[in-house]
């Protein structure tokens, strides 16, 4: 008789969870939420910040190319913020339906466009506050090592344990 106390299933170990498709979507929700929370905090206070820059005497100062770099950092933002409040809103609108596993399927994937566009909020600001800052050639090297920074730790190294540990061959 297995840990699972059946004696069918032999030495098999079992993969996941007991659970049915609307409990997998209950706490797929749940996590997903966690997860937005965090996401939604950072990127309000980043476009919070970056909508006063425009009233600040310093706005007036920059280059043609620092305001369109601002303009476009502010827009990434606001979309970003768009997208990782998208899922409350998609959930609200269609809660009751019976359709909690493609809510969570359609919220997941607004995540991830909200964080692509976080991510290029992130760069947009870091290059303008840089070239405000320096003026230097440096500027757009030192841009591309946070850029592959945040690569790493956002997409590459998730990317690689979930191949590496749910390969055919993990135990």
């Amino acid at each position: 008789m297995s840990a699972h106390g059946s004696s069918e299933q032999g030495s098999r170990v079992e993969r996941g969870r007991n659970e049915t498709a609307e409990e997998r979507a209950d706490r797929r929700w749940a996590e997903l939420v966690q997860e937005i929370r965090v996401a939604q905090t950072g990127v309000q206070i980043l476009f919070g910040f970056l909508l006063t820059v425009v009233f600040t005497p310093r706005y007036a100062d920059l280059t043609s190319t620092d305001k369109a770099i601002y303009i476009t950092t502010v827009a990434l933002g606001s979309c970003a913020t768009g997208a990782l409040i998208g899922p409350v809103s998609f959930h609200r609108l269609v809660s009751g339906r019976r359709i909690k596993p493609q809510t969570v399927v359609w919220a997941s994937r607004l995540t991830f466009i909200g964080l692509l566009l976080l991510l290029a909020t992130l760069v947009s600001a870091l290059f303008l506050v840089l070239r405000v800052a320096t003026q230097d050639s440096f500027v757009p090297w030192l841009v591309a090592g946070v850029v592959t920074w945040y690569l790493v730790c956002w997409y590459v190294l998730p990317l690689w344990v979930r191949h590496r540990y749910t390969s055919r061959d993990a135990p």
